[in-house]
C-alpha cells in the first residue's frame, strides 16, 4: 500500500545547516517540542541532515501507536542508542513474533494478584530504606528516589531472599549505568563507538551489570530446585508456582520467566532484566522526586494525602490492600506523571509510504511522538503548566483519556503499568507516614530533558516533627499557584 498524494508537510522554523534542529532539541526540547504544536497536526524537523516527522495531534499519535501501528515500526534513533544497552529487551525489541512471544511470557508477571503476592515485602523494603535517611541532612531527591525504587524493584524482581552483596552491587552501579546510557542517547553514534575511557567504563559496568543479572538468576535457579540433600524446607520450595500461590514473597516475578515451558536463553533473560531494571527506576524515581517536590509546594495537597493516610491506615502500617482505598494519592501521582512526562520524545519508524493525516511520511523515516506535547496541550488539560490533581477527579478524565500517554498505547504499551501504579504509592504513602515533615532546601529545580524529564538538581530536609499546619487560603481546590521554573536542558555535568 502506497500513500496517495498528500500535501505539503510543514517544516518547522529555525533549522541550520548540518545541524538542523538539532541544536534546538539539545539547548530548549521541552518549548521546541511544544511550539511545534501551533505548526500542524506533523511537523518536520530534521536532527541533522536526516528528517524527522513529529505527529503533535494526538488523534494522529492514536494512529501511529493502535490503528496503523503494523506500519510504524519500534525504531528510530533513541530506540536504537538504547538497543545498544538493552539489546533485544521488551522495550526496544523489533515488532514481530519474538516481540508477541516475549510479552506473552511476561505478561502474568504484571497481573494484579501476581503484584499483591509481592506487595507487603516491597512496603517492607521501602519503610526499610526511607526510615534509615538521616533527619534533617539535605538529601539529593532524585538519587534517594531512584535507590528506593530500585530496591524496591529488586525485592519484587528477584524475591526478598536475594542475597545482600547483590542488591548492595545493584544499588551501586545502577546510577553510572543509568548516566552512561543517558550518554550513549544523546551523542552521536560514532563518537560512542570511539575507545574513549568514558566509553570504555560504560562497556565495563554493563558487563559486570550482565554478570550480577546471571548471578541473580542463578540464585533464583537454585531457590527453585530447592534445598541440598537432607536438608529441611517447606513442602512447597521446590516448586514457585505454589509458592506464589501461598504467598512466599521468597519468589519473584522472574520466577515466571524462569520456569516458562518455552523458556528465554541466558542473553534473552539478561535483555529482559536490564529493561525491567533500568524502567523501574529512571521513570519511576523521576515521577517520584518530582511529586515531593509538588508536594512543598502546595500545603493543601500535602494536608489532604497526610489526612487521607490517617484514614485509612490510621496507627497501623500500611498494607497492599490500602493501595485501592488511598484515590488522592493517585490523583496527585497521575497529575506529577502528566506534568512531568516522564518520557518526553518517543520513535517509531515507516516500514513504507505511508498518509499520516494528509502529510506523506515516506518509508524509512523516523516518526516522532512526545508524551510531554500530548500532557500539555492547553486544548485538553486547562492550565497545563499548573500542577492541580483535582483535574482527575471521576467525570474530568473522559476528554484526557487520548492525550495522557505517559505508558504509550496500544500493542507496545508500558507492560508494568499496574506494577508501576502499586510501587509509586508504596513509597509516596511510606515517605509521607515515615517523615511528618519535609522542605525543598536547593533551589527551585530545573525540568531537564534527556530520556526522562529529570529535575537538574533537587535536595530536601527531612524531620521527624510535623510542619506548622498551612494557612487557610481562598482557594477551594487546595491548590496554591506558584510561578513555574523555566525548561532548561542543557546536560547535566553528572551525565558525562
Amino acid at each position: 500500500m502506497n500513500a496517495p498524494a498528500t500535501s505539503p508537510t510543514p517544516t518547522a522554523p529555525g533549522g541550520l545547516p548540518l545541524l538542523g534542529h538539532g541544536l534546538q532539541l539539545a539547548r530548549n526540547p521541552l518549548p521546541f517540542i511544544s511550539s511545534l504544536r501551533d505548526h500542524g497536526p506533523v511537523v518536520r524537523i530534521r536532527i541533522g541532515p536526516t528528517p524527522a516527522y513529529v505527529v503533535t495531534d494526538p488523534a494522529l499519535t492514536r494512529k501511529v501507536l493502535v490503528t496503523d501501528a503494523a506500519h510504524y515500526a519500534k525504531g528510530g534513533k533513541i530506540i536504537d542508542a538504547l538497543r545498544v544497552f538493552f539489546g533485544d529487551g521488551l522495550a526496544t525489541i523489533a515488532d514481530g513474533d519474538a516481540h508477541l512471544r516475549h510479552r506473552r511470557l511476561m505478561q502474568p508477571m504484571f497481573n494484579k494478584a501476581h503484584i499483591a503476592d509481592r506487595g507487603d515485602a516491597m512496603i517492607e523494603q521501602v519503610a526499610s530504606a526511607v526510615g534509615a535517611w538521616p533527619e534533617g541532612q539535605p538529601r539529593d531527591v532524585y538519587e534517594d528516589m531512584n535507590e528506593v525504587t530500585l530496591g524496591a524493584f529488586l525485592v519484587a524482581l528477584f524475591g526478598a531472599d536475594l542475597p545482600e552483596h547483590l542488591a548492595g552491587e545493584f544499588t551501586a552501579l545502577m546510577p553510572d549505568i543509568m548516566k552512561g546510557t543517558i550518554r550513549q542517547t544523546i551523542l552521536p553514534p560514532w563518537v560512542t563507538r570511539l575507545p574513549l575511557p568514558a566509553n570504555r567504563a560504560h562497556a565495563q559496568r554493563v558487563a559486570r551489570l550482565r554478570a550480577l543479572i546471571d548471578q541473580a538468576i542463578d540464585h533464583r535457579r537454585r531457590r527453585a530446585a530447592g534445598p541440598p540433600s537432607g536438608a529441611t524446607a517447606p513442602a512447597d520450595a521446590g516448586c514457585p508456582h505454589a509458592a506464589a500461590a501461598a504467598g512466599d514473597q521468597r519468589t519473584g516475578l522472574f520466577d515466571t520467566l524462569l520456569t516458562a515451558e518455552d523458556p528465554l536463553t541466558r542473553q534473552q533473560l539478561q535483555d529482559e532484566a536490564i529493561t525491567l531494571l533500568t524502567g523501574a527506576i529512571e521513570t519511576t524515581g523521576t515521577t517520584l522526586a518530582w511529586t515531593l517536590y509538588e508536594i512543598t509546594r502546595h500545603p493543601r495537597v500535602e494536608q489532604r494525602l497526610r489526612e487521607e493516610l490517617v484514614t485509612v491506615c490510621a496507627d497501623r502500617p500500611l498494607a497492599y490492600e490500602d493501595l485501592e482505598h488511598l484515590p488522592y494519592a493517585r490523583r496527585v501521582l497521575q497529575e506529577a506523571i502528566r506534568k512531568y512526562g516522564p518520557a518526553w520524545l518517543v520513535t517509531r519508524t515507516a516500514t513504507r509510504d505511508l498518509d499520516l493525516g494528509g502529510h506523506l511520511v515516506p518509508e524509512g523515516a523516523d516518526v516522532v511522538w512526545s508524551p510531554y506535547l500530548h500532557q500539555h496541550d492547553p486544548a485538553v488539560f486547562s492550565d497545563p503548566d499548573a500542577f492541580d490533581p483535582d483535574r482527575w477527579t471521576t467525570g474530568n478524565t473522559a476528554a484526557t483519556r487520548g492525550s495522557f500517554l505517559a505508558f504509550g498505547d496500544g500493542r507496545r504499551k508500558c507492560i508494568g503499568e499496574n506494577f508501576a501504579w502499586a510501587e509509586l504509592q508504596i513509597i509516596l504513602a511510606t515517605v509521607l507516614r515515615t517523615w511528618p515533615s519535609f522542605r525543598l532546601t536547593s533551589r527551585a529545580p530545573r525540568p531537564q530533558a534527556v530520556v526522562t524529564v529529570k529535575p537538574d538538581r533537587m535536595t530536601m530536609r527531612f524531620h521527624r516533627q510535623p510542619a506548622p499546619a498551612p494557612r487557610n487560603t481562598d482557594d477551594p481546590a487546595g491548590v496554591t499557584t506558584v510561578a513555574e521554573p523555566g525548561p532548561d536542558s542543557k546536560p547535566s555535568p553528572s551525565a558525562g
